[in-house]
């Protein structure tokens, strides 16, 4: 029999240890032979990234020892801030950035007695993105070369297999720079050709970036290249080959992230080495309103890859899903697959074996493996399991926006099989905005979102203009717009659900991280919709962070603001700083203290000023954190302090 108790105050078997000691992070899945590859992040080691291998026979196992006997690895590059791509495999060889020391290492599985061979020197420099050329006995890798004085210094670079370089860092060479930025290098087939990615500011990767290709001699170095895209407003996405050679790329030209192939490439007999470069020819796979790639944050995106010689293996976003299929390469048909699963943007092939980090409405993020129709999980990022009465499902919502347009996301209300409300009381609401502000809210199984709804809050996960997935019109709709149209999409989904007669409009409260954290500021200080905050590591002053911020987004507020100069008034009008006069609601402050990204001080200062006013404000600061809070004890405190916060502002 379940019992009659206010929203908010429902008992959860879902725990802070459910979400930290349960739970890993899965990313950067690859295969390598009838191997399957992967990170996990483990909050109860501090947030130590593993790199894990499963065997054809079943086994996961950990594949790395310790370095120098003494040091556990952890997978992790600082590139970007965001990092991403940590490591490559190709037939057993291992090449990995270690987060500990920034240093690059090279483990052979087929050879484990060799032990962990650092391949690069201590120095200012981080590497990522690797691509093995083992026949070269060279390995290919970004370089962020932070040596030098103002801004680092992006460009890339082969590292010898040998360790030689690790006692003569000349040995490393710069193969490719003169741009800003540098990504993606992808070997052909027959080691004879190197594609790769760059942009330059004030752009970033997904608004407007190039994608080239070289020929390599025997060195590994680059003969000659040519620039295949580069198109005002174009971005590129993923390059990778073909198993019979021909290069595939990603660019969204038509407003979608579409599917693009290149043929040419291939060498005849008694003509010049760089012959191909008069022939290319360049054609769209399935020209379509999806996005088969989304905003690389990250280095090493891997959205597709090849199921076999006629066909690629790929994921894409339609209509706020993510689905998965296959598409021919001679002609383009897209067959999509009726598996249950919702890929999260990591797919990899061998030999018609797919492999894919995926989540579904009753499952939380796994790796999936799919063979001859046949589904098997082969890791779950989670150990909890969860009654089926107790999930509250993803709700697909789209509301009118006030301005005429539209907005969307993801609702859900609060369910538990002991507890419901009583017949006099709406729920409380939590409105979610994500990061980036390009990136977009998922409808998968999140424990997260379950430990609110099964206590009797309400959400509402916000996909406003600005997000993934809708083409990029919607996505650029922000652009000028940021701190405005995000936040009056946001407000005007609350006034959507109180119309229905879904959620309590007195208690509302808006929570978001980085880009959400400004958006979290920028509601509480220009709309009434509100009755309380939380900021993580978000922005209060843009001025300032664009005078401290790293490199990768240093220019990317110019854009979403519609302004270059920061002496633009839009700058200080668009700051949460300058209107906290007007935030009236309780905030809640939480932020790493080496947070690269939006460092402290950002919530210092608005903690201070809303001090100055009066205004109830609490904060809290997690040693040895950056952009997102990675360790099992942090992850746990700041989780119960905002539910704490909530109850004691809305007098739960």
């Amino acid at each position: 029999m379940t019992k009659i108790s206010p929203y908010g105050t429902w008992e959860s078997p879902i725990t802070t240890e459910d979400l930290t000691s349960r739970t890993v992070t899965l990313s950067q899945l690859r295969v390598d032979g009838q191997s399957t590859m992967w990170v996990e992040g483990r909050p109860n080691q501090g947030g130590r990234n593993v790199l894990l291998r499963r065997t054809p026979l079943g086994l996961v196992e950990e594949v790395l020892p310790m370095i120098e006997g003494a040091i556990l690895p952890d997978i992790r590059t600082r590139v970007h801030e965001y990092g991403g791509r940590a490591y490559a495999v190709h037939e057993g060889v291992v090449v990995f950035s270690h987060g500990g020391d920034d240093r690059v290492y090279r483990y052979d599985l087929n050879n484990p007695s060799d032990g962990i061979v650092p391949l690069t020197e201590l120095s200012n420099r981080r590497y990522g993105d690797f691509e093995i050329a083992e026949v070269r006995d060279i390995v290919y890798a970004v370089c962020e070369d932070h040596s030098g004085e103002g801004e680092a210094e992006n460009y890339l670079v082969s590292i010898p297999l040998d360790g030689s370089a690790s006692r003569d860092s000349s040995l490393i060479k710069r193969i490719f720079g003169g741009t800003d930025f540098v990504s993606s290098p992808t070997l052909s087939p027959d080691g004879t050709k190197l594609a790769w990615m760059t942009w330059n500011h004030p752009q970033m990767p997904w608004t407007q970036s190039q994608l080239h290709v070289g020929s390599v001699d025997f060195d590994g170095e680059i003969i000659e290249r040519l620039t295949l895209v580069d198109e005002t407003d174009v971005a590129v996405y993923e390059p990778r080959w073909t198993l019979t050679g021909d290069l595939i790329h990603i660019d969204d030209s038509n407003g979608w992230a579409n599917l693009y192939r290149t043929e040419g490439f291939e060498w005849h007999e008694d003509e010049d080495v760089n012959a191909w470069m008069t022939r290319l020819r360049t054609r769209r796979l399935h020209p379509s309103d999806k996005a088969f790639s989304h905003p690389h944050w990250q280095l090493g995106l891997h959205s597709f890859d090849n199921f076999d010689e006629d066909h690629l293996v790929c994921s894409w976003a339609e209509d706020a899903y993510w689905h998965i299929g296959t598409i021919r390469l001679d002609n383009g048909q897209l067959e999509a697959w009726d598996v249950d699963w919702w890929p999260v943007g990591n797919v990899a092939a061998d030999e018609g074996r797919v492999v894919m980090l995926a989540d579904a409405a009753a499952h939380t993020p796994a790796i999936v493996e799919v063979q001859r129709g046949k589904v098997q999980i082969l890791r779950s990022s989670t150990w909890t399991h969860l009654p089926e009465k107790l999930v509250s499902t993803a709700q697909a919502i789209t509301w009118p926006t006030r301005d005429g347009e539209e907005s969307h996301g993801f609702f859900y209300p609060p369910s538990s099989p002991d507890f419901e409300g009583p017949a006099d009381e709406l729920p409380p609401l939590i409105v979610m905005v994500h990061g980036g502000p390009t990136s977009a809210a998922r409808p998968g199984l999140s424990l997260f979102k379950q430990f609110w709804t099964s206590r009797g809050f309400a959400i509402l996960d916000v996909n406003h203009r600005g997000s993934t997935g809708w083409g990029r019109p919607f996505r650029e709709r922000l652009n000028g717009n940021w701190g405005v149209m995000d936040v009056n999409d946001a407000a005007d989904g609350v006034s959507y659900l109180a119309k229905q007669g879904k959620i309590d409009s007195e208690r509302v409260a808006i929570r978001g991280g980085s880009a959400g954290g400004f958006t979290t500021l920028a509601a509480l200080a220009t709309s009434d919709v509100f009755t309380a905050g939380t900021s993580l590591y978000g922005i209060a002053d843009l001025k300032i962070l664009a005078d401290e911020t790293h490199k990768f987004e240093s220019r990317y507020m110019a854009r979403l603001l519609g302004a270059a100069d920061a002496n633009d008034p839009i700058w200080a009008q668009n700051s949460p700083i300058n209107h906290v006069e007007n935030i009236k609601a309780p905030l809640l402050l939480l932020q790493g203290s080496d947070d690269k990204v939006v460092p402290p001080r950002q919530a210092e200062m608005i903690k201070s000023a809303l001090e100055k006013n009066g205004q109830t404000v609490e904060l809290k600061i997690y040693e040895g954190e950056g952009h997102g809070f990675v360790k099992g004890e942090n992850i746990r405190d700041s989780i119960e302090t905002e539910l704490d916060f909530y109850r004691r502002t809305w007098q739960i």
